[in-house]
């Protein structure tokens, strides 16, 4: 058996050495292709083929003999793998796609790979046109530290057939699934709104392979661009989904080329400004001569705004191009979605710039992420650089000497961050101000319970169908909600354009209205898209223009309370508390009524405040329960009521602040109250 494993590693380093390099161990991990009867891997079908993925974990080093080694195979099983790209094709290097499938070869096999979630599509990118190997994970990485979904992606070296093959990426592909591109996969028999309006996901790109535009839009200089069908797929799209999302794109047209910023009718109430506004900074910082016209993908939840994004093939960036054809396109002086020379992206993203209060967003944004600390900082960048560049360096020598690149590798990444320092104070001189959306006014709009893990019962077998929200509107005014939403994907709802919010009142959203009203006895005020998590996530309450309304990011981990499919929810203590604190939230079961209307202060009476002893509250109707609660959130004493007057002996309670709720029947009143010594 030792001479078995001798004999390998022997015929392995005799063949690498060959190419010109010998790898037998790596700080990355290894990646080993083998196709059946060492097939040539084409551009398409898929060839079937077994993968081994080497990998000891963080800071180790991984040996090409570790290959036998069940302790230290990251995976080991069977894939179909063929040649993927367009222009790359051209490269003796290649870019590969793969899907990891069971034994069978045709059953797909969903794995985590390096710890990214489990999928079962995946890419090597090889970074054909990147002599600095860095530029597409930089950008990728900078869209996601914007708050974004990206691509994730692990560095490795890779072996096909005993040849190494050099440094590549190990990334995702792009796809609907809850861990990437998270939208609901619109089926065939969606032709009827509201499951006609997603999920979608659409690109701008050139037409390679046999592909057909599902439309085509133009720029300001008449040139196609063509727009094609990534979910569904073209070949399952209906005419009905394509009228659908191509109307959406030409409405998006239309008003960004009337300046309608009607939060109902115009392209507020259109796109998600935020992620187009994060889609363009990626791409004007990169100076990404593709960006608008190829490679530039789109997506649609259902009942969701259309959102740009995610980022893909920045390759050429940062003043890098195709040279070996006489390009030259990417520079510091340019906004590109408007030159006419280099970019032919439509019309809809140079009308948006040109709009008064997108580029004042825009402006804000941009100034914001180059703040110290942020990603777009200069420090910020550079120091990002040069853990990466550490991280790869050995490899690079590997790669340089493989494929024969010459040159200075520190010289590439020296001319990265010049482009880049020069690119910033370009776009920093040119974006133009932000005063007038410096300091936007939102509504006291707070969300005040989740119930993000219903109990499972007889009668509801299917806890998900129970989950609900409540909102309060903790202002003095009625609220316009027009154009109010929860951006993003996963947990999705729009207002209905002008519906309203008196103050003190709240409204509940449901992932299943009739159920929730079986279950509860009233209708909810709307119904939301997907489910909440059972683990936690992040809720985002924003104005038509994105601008953050409410933030809340539960966890059924401590330090937050208890509400994990035990028949509780969450909710908060008051409105008065932060509700991004844990501490602001306890597990309640209390029955959940239709409306709960806040007394008006003036009729109710708690004295004395400060305290020592004894309270004495009165209101103008019975009081059914007085609650006090700690500062932070935690209910420190509660006493049944039962008349307009009653008294409440707190002496026992420690001096400081304290939040008091005097409840009668569905109305209620909270204020701050002080205990003294």
């Amino acid at each position: 058996m030792i001479r078995n494993c001798i004999n390998i590693f022997l015929l392995t380093v005799i063949s690498l050495t060959m190419t010109g390099q010998t790898l037998t161990n790596s700080n990355l991990p290894i990646v080993i292709i083998t196709t059946d009867g060492g097939a040539t891997i084409p551009d398409e079908p898929k060839v079937k083929a077994s993968m081994k993925l080497i990998y000891r974990g963080p800071g180790e080093r991984n040996y090409v003999t570790d290959r036998d080694n069940p302790a230290f195979l990251d995976y080991d099983g069977r894939i179909g793998i063929e040649i993927r790209g367009s222009s790359s094709q051209v490269s003796p290097k290649k870019n590969y796609g793969f899907t990891t499938r069971m034994a069978d070869d045709v059953t797909n096999n969903n794995v985590s790979l390096l710890g990214m979630p489990e999928e079962n599509d995946w890419i090597l990118g090889g970074m054909v046109f990147d002599t600095a190997l860095v530029r597409d994970y930089l950008c990728h990485r900078l869209y996601e530290r914007l708050g974004n979904y990206a691509s994730r992606a692990r560095y490795c070296e890779v072996i096909i057939n005993n040849t190494y093959v050099g440094l590549y990426i190990l990334q995702e592909k792009l796809k609907a699934d809850d861990n990437r591109i998270d939208v609901i996969k619109i089926k065939s028999t969606d032709n009827t709104l509201p499951d006609l309006s997603g999920g979608y996901i659409t690109k701008a790109d050139k037409l390679t392979g046999g592909d057909t535009p599902a439309w085509i839009m133009y720029s300001f200089q008449n040139s196609v661009v063509d727009y094609i069908h990534e979910l569904p797929k073209p070949e399952n799209a209906t005419a009905a989904q394509t009228a659908y999302i191509k109307g959406e794109f030409f409405r998006l047209e239309a008003a960004a080329g009337n300046n309608d910023i009607s939060v109902i009718n115009g392209y507020p109430a259109i796109i998600d400004i935020p992620s187009f506004i994060d889609f363009m900074i990626v791409n004007e910082f990169a100076s990404n001569p593709d960006a608008y016209q190829y490679s530039t993908y789109f997506h649609k939840e259902r009942n969701g705004k259309l959102r740009a994004g995610p980022v893909w093939d920045l390759d050429l960036s940062f003043g890098n191009d195709l040279f070996q054809w006489s390009l030259d396109r990417s520079k510091t002086y340019l906004w590109y979605f408007e030159d006419y020379y280099y970019n032919n992206g439509s019309r809809f993203w140079r009308d948006l710039f040109h709009n008064t209060q997108y580029r004042c967003y825009l402006s804000r944004r941009w100034n914001e992420v180059i703040q110290t600390g942020q990603p777009f900082n200069g420090v910020s960048l550079d120091d990002f650089i040069d853990s990466t560049v550490a991280h790869i360096s050995e490899a690079v020598a590997r790669e340089y000497q493989r494929w024969g690149k010459i040159g200075s590798h520190a010289q590439r990444i020296a001319d990265i961050k010049t482009f880049m320092a020069a690119r910033t104070d370009w776009i920093t001189s040119n974006i133009g101000s932000y005063s007038a959306c410096s300091d936007v006014t939102v509504p006291r709009l707070v969300i005040t319970k989740i119930m993000y893990h219903p109990q499972t019962t007889t009668q509801f077998p299917d806890e998900e169908e129970l989950e609900f929200i409540e909102i309060r509107n903790s202002g003095t005014t009625t609220v316009n909600l027009s154009g109010v939403y929860f951006p993003g994907t996963g947990f999705v709802y729009r207002f209905p354009a002008s519906s309203t919010l008196a103050p003190g009142l709240s409204v509940i959203l449901a992932s299943n209205a009739s159920l929730f009203e079986s279950a509860y006895g009233f209708a909810p005020f709307g119904q939301f898209t997907k489910h909440l998590s059972n683990k936690g996530e992040p809720l985002i309450l924003a104005d038509a223009f994105g601008n953050v309304i409410d933030y809340v990011e539960y966890s059924d981990q401590y330090p937050w309370p208890d509400a994990d499919g035990n028949g509780y929810y969450l909710k908060l203590t008051s409105t008065d508390l932060d509700n991004s604190l844990a501490e602001s939230w306890t597990a309640s079961n209390e029955v959940i009524t239709s409306i709960e209307v806040p007394y008006d202060p003036a009729t109710v009476s708690i004295f004395p405040n400060p305290f020592r002893e004894t309270l004495y509250i009165t209101g103008e109707s019975v009081i059914t329960s007085v609650d006090i609660y700690d500062i932070n959130g935690r209910l420190v004493l509660s006493q049944p009521g039962g008349s307009e007057r009653c008294q409440v002996h707190a002496g026992r309670l420690a001096a400081g602040t304290y939040i008091i709720r005097v409840t009668s029947g569905d109305r209620y009143y909270s204020d701050k109250i002080v205990k003294r010594q």
